[in-house]
C-alpha cells in the first residue's frame, strides 16, 4: 500500500517527523555567499566558526516531547539539518531538502514513495545502478514497472504515448552518464502537465551539480543528487540528497511530498553520518570555485581530443560543434549564465564550460580503450566522478556492468570511454592524455596487456 503521511501528525518509531528545511534564502547573495554562509552560521554556544561535530546517538528533553529539535540521530541531526539548508541554499528554487546514507538509497526511498504497481518512465541512457533498481528490485518487490524512452530524440506524441494512467514519475538525467544525452527539461515537464495521470518530473542533477544546472527553475519537482560527486567534491563522503521546489502547485504538494520521504528515511534508517554530513557541507563551501575549474579543464581536454588523430568522436555538449550546444547554452543556470560573461572570448572559442565529464571513443574500439586506461598517469582508473582529481574509466565493464549488453550496445556505451575532468593545471592533464594517446598509436590495436579485469555485477560505482 501508499504511506501516506498526515503533516500534522507524521511519526515514526515515537519521533515526531518535522520538515525544518522548508527555508527561504536571501536572494540578493550570490552562489558561493550562500554555499559558505547558509548552514554555516557560528556556533551560537561557543562562537566556533566552523560547526562542531555532533556525534551524540541522543538529546535531552526538559520534559517529555520538549526538546530543542532533536531526540534521536536516525530522526534528526544538527550536521545533517546544517547540511540540508545548505543544499535549500544551493539548488535554485528549492524549499526542501532531504539527504540520505547515498544516491541508490535516494533513488530508493523515492520509488518507495511511489507506492506498488505504479509506472515510471525514465529516460533510456540512465545510470546503470538506476537502471539495475528499476528493473530489478523495484520491479520485483514494489511491483513497479519500467518503461526507458529516448527523450532526447523522442517526439512529442511518443513521450505521451508513453505515458500511463499509473504514470507517477519520469526519471530524467541530463546530461545522461555516460553518453552525455541532453534532454529537453522544459519541454518534458510541459508534456507531463498535460498527461491525466501529472506525473513528477524528477532530474538527476549530479553531472552538472547546482552550479551549472537549475531544474527547479525548469519545472521540476524533484532534483536528486549523489552528493558523493561534485558537492562533496573530495572522494570521501558517500551520501545522496532529495530537493524540492519552495511553493506548491494544485497538482504537486511538496510540503507534502517532503514529509513522506523523510518518514521513510525515518522508517528505514537511511541516514548519512554526521560526520559525512560535515564533510559534504565543508566541501560544498568550495562548488563554485571547483566547479568553474571542472568545466574549464573539461572544455580545453574536450577540445584537444577532437584534434587527437587516435580519437574517433568526443561527446562535450560544451563543444560549440555539439549537435545541441544551443540546448546546453541555454539549460545553463542564472549564476553560471553570469560567471560566462566574465571569460574572454579567447576562453570561449571552441565552446563554453559545461560541467567537468567528457566521453570519447577512440580509434580501434573497446581493445584499445581498454588498452588505453593504464597508460595514463594523471587520469587514474577508477570508477565515480566529481572529486579536484581526474579520473577515467570504462563504463560497459565498470559503472555500467549492470546494464545487458545488447543495451549497451544500442545506447552506445561499448567502448567508451569516460573522464572526470579534476582541477589539476589543464596542461599536465592535456599532456597525461596526449602521452597515453600516443603510446597507443604506436601498439598493435589487438594487444593484449592491460586489459580492465570484468567486474562483478555489484559495480555500478557511478
Amino acid at each position: 500500500m501508499t504511506i501516506s503521511i498526515s503533516p500534522a501528525k507524521g511519526h515514526a518509531n515515537g519521533h515526531a517527523i518535522s520538515d525544518k528545511h522548508h527555508l527561504k534564502r536571501s536572494p540578493e547573495h550570490g552562489f558561493s555567499t550562500r554555499a559558505i554562509h547558509i548552514g554555516s552560521e557560528a556556533d551560537p554556544t561557543t562562537g566556533a566558526v566552523i560547526p562542531p561535530i555532533s556525534l551524540s546517538t541522543t538529546y535531552k528533553q526538559d520534559e517529555v516531547g520538549v526538546h530543542k529539535g532533536f531526540e534521536y540521530s536516525r530522526s534528526g541531526n544538527p550536521n545533517r539539518d546544517a547540511l540540508e539548508r545548505t543544499l535549500v541554499g544551493l539548488e535554485a528554487g528549492a524549499g526542501h531538502a532531504i539527504t540520505f546514507s547515498s544516491g541508490s538509497a535516494t533513488t530508493a526511498t523515492i520509488l518507495q514513495s511511489l507506492g506498488p504497481n505504479a509506472h515510471v518512465l525514465s529516460v533510456n541512457d540512465v545510470y546503470g545502478g538506476t537502471f539495475r533498481f528499476l528493473t530489478r528490485v523495484a520491479k520485483e518487490t514494489m511491483g513497479i514497472e519500467s518503461t526507458f524512452v529516448d527523450l532526447e530524440n523522442a517526439a512529442d506524441s511518443d513521450v505521451l504515448g508513453a505515458i500511463k494512467e499509473n504514470t507517477k514519475l519520469i526519471w530524467i538525467e541530463s546530461p545522461t552518464n555516460p553518453t552525455l544525452r541532453l534532454i529537453d527539461i522544459p519541454r518534458i515537464v510541459a508534456l507531463a502537465r498535460q498527461a491525466q495521470s501529472k506525473p513528477l518530473v524528477l532530474v538527476d542533477n549530479t553531472f552538472l551539480s547546482p552550479f551549472y544546472a537549475s531544474p527547479l527553475l525548469q519545472g521540476a519537482d524533484i532534483v536528486i543528487h549523489s552528493l558523493t560527486k561534485y558537492i562533496n567534491g573530495h572522494s570521501d563522503v558517500v551520501m545522496g540528497a532529495a530537493i524540492f521546489p519552495s511553493s506548491s502547485t494544485p497538482d504537486s504538494d511538496y510540503d507534502t511530498l517532503a514529509q513522506k520521504l523523510r518518514f521513510l528515511q525515518n522508517a528505514h534508517g537511511a541516514v548519512p553520518s554526521a560526520f559525512d554530513c560535515w564533510l559534504a557541507q565543508r566541501g560544498a563551501k568550495t562548488l563554485a570555485v571547483r566547479m568553474k575549474t571542472h568545466g574549464l579543464n573539461a572544455l580545453r581536454i574536450a577540445s584537444f581530443l577532437t584534434s587527437h588523430p587516435a580519437v574517433e568522436h568526443v561527446i562535450y555538449p560544451g563543444l560549440a560543434t555539439h549537435p545541441l550546444h544551443a540546448l546546453a547554452h541555454t539549460s545553463l543556470s542564472p549564476h553560471t549564465q553570469q560567471f560566462l560573461n566574465t571569460l574572454p572570448q579567447s576562453t570561449l572559442a571552441h565552446g563554453i564550460p559545461y560541467g567537468g565529464m567528457v566521453s570519447f571513443r577512440v580509434r580501434g574500439g573497446a581493445r584499445s580503450a581498454e588498452a588505453l586506461l593504464p597508460k595514463l598517469k594523471l587520469f587514474t582508473l577508477a570508477e565515480s566522478l566529481g572529486g579536484v582529481e581526474s579520473l577515467a574509466e570504462l563504463p560497459a565493464r565498470m559503472t555500467h556492468a549492470s546494464i545487458p549488453p545488447a543495451e549497451r550496445e544500442a545506447l552506445g556505451i561499448e567502448g567508451l570511454v569516460r573522464l572526470s575532468c579534476g582541477i589539476e593545471e589543464v596542461e599536465d592533464l592535456v599532456e597525461d592524455l596526449r602521452s597515453a594517446l600516443d603510446g597507443l598509436e604506436d601498439e598493435d590495436s589487438g594487444c593484449e596487456s592491460g586489459l580492465v579485469t570484468p567486474p562483478s555485477d555489484v559495480s555500478d560505482g557511478l
